[in-house]
């Protein structure tokens, strides 16, 4: 006898409170790197070529071709996921399964496991369902949070202390991890990619949820861009009503301390230039001289000093006066290291606990 299979409405219980072995996707890689629900694991009943081959069946043949052509596909698919992925699952395991609505993707993996005696469960709606989930809590979280915001100029190693202040209990929203971006113009790393927006926008909601309402939340100050990825508008709109931390440091402990948070540019700076290039509007071919002759030359301390007091500084200034947020405390940094670093985020936690 076959087992039931369960349909359930993507809540957020689904992010923060899961209770089921395995999230899986069955929708293809491609779909899947857009964005997909946090944990979930992705095995696909068809993948990207056998999809597109199927819609053009469908078109240019017919319905019927294509669906015959699709459960071929499908069987193939779920079978070597069998013997493979799920291979030593027990007969307790408890999936929970979704495709794009909801529909004949998950549909047809729910039954095959279903008939070997596992209790399956099927989100109604599919992705799309969870997807509108998503972006009303990404309305409504944000307003519900204790915001307090870290300012400073370029090189107070802000994302530094917020991530020590983690280490040691405060609640952090760390917005450059999720995008996996510093941003700034140097801001990429190293062989990392950027999620997709809507995969950031997941993982941000399963990190909005995560936080006690009743506790601050720290945050770095962004712009409304981080790379390539676009902070919510809510989110962004709360931040920019939220109270205000500053930390200052000395200018050359900021760029002793840039030199070692950037030394992957430093050592391999031939396409620093170019980084450069969406400045070159804003100031004259002597800065741009300048910044080419001490990269060329390894005069860092002398080029980093430059950009910090030539574009960084006044565009932090600028920003600042632009967002009047309630300042509740200063913290001054002496030397940047581990243990200056650790002090300021027991500073800046004291203040919140």
């Amino acid at each position: 006898m076959s087992a039931p299979i369960n349909r359930i409405v993507p809540t957020m219980w689904l992010i923060k409170d899961a209770t089921f072995d395995s999230i899986i996707d069955v929708r293809s890689p491609s779909e899947f790197l857009d964005d997909h629900i946090p944990n979930a694991i992705n095995l696909p009943v068809l993948d990207d070529a056998q999809r597109e081959l199927i819609g053009t069946t469908y078109k240019q043949i017919n319905p019927f071709e294509a669906k015959r052509a699709g459960a071929a596909f499908v069987a193939q698919n779920i079978a070597r996921h069998l013997q493979t992925g799920l291979a030593k699952k027990d007969r307790n395991w408890r999936p929970l399964i979704y495709c794009w609505r909801g529909g004949h993707r998950s549909g047809a993996m729910a039954r095959i496991l279903s008939d070997i005696g596992w209790h399956s469960t099927v989100i109604d709606g599919g992705y799309k369902a969870y997807r509108k989930t998503v972006l009303d809590e990404l309305d409504r979280l944000p307003s519900e949070l204790k915001l307090i915001v870290l300012s400073g100029t370029t090189g107070t190693a802000k994302t530094h202390i917020l991530r020590a202040a983690a280490n040691i209990g405060a609640q952090v929203l760390d917005l450059e991890k999720l995008a996996k971006h510093r941003g700034s113009l140097f801001g990429s790393e190293p062989g990392i990619l950027q999620p997709a927006q809507r995969l950031f926008e997941s993982r941000l909601v399963a990190c909005l949820h995560s936080f006690d309402p009743k506790r601050p939340v720290y945050v770095e100050a962004e712009s409304n861009k981080i790379g390539q990825i676009h902070i919510p508008s809510a989110l962004w709109a709360s931040m920019r009503e939220a109270c205000r931390v500053t930390i200052v440091a000395p200018l050359a402990v900021r760029v002793a301390f840039l030199l070692r948070d950037y030394s992957h540019i430093i050592e391999k700076n031939d396409n620093l230039m170019q980084l450069l290039s969406g400045l070159r509007k804003r100031y004259s071919k002597d800065v741009f001289a300048n910044w080419q002759n001490n990269i060329t030359n390894g005069n860092w301390e002398e080029f980093v000093t430059s950009i910090l007091e030539t574009h960084y500084d006044p565009s932090y200034a600028q920003s600042t006066a632009s967002r009047p947020l309630t300042d509740i405390l200063k913290l001054t940094a002496t030397r940047l290291d581990e243990d200056d670093i650790m002090r300021l985020a027991s500073e800046l936690t004291a203040q919140g606990s």
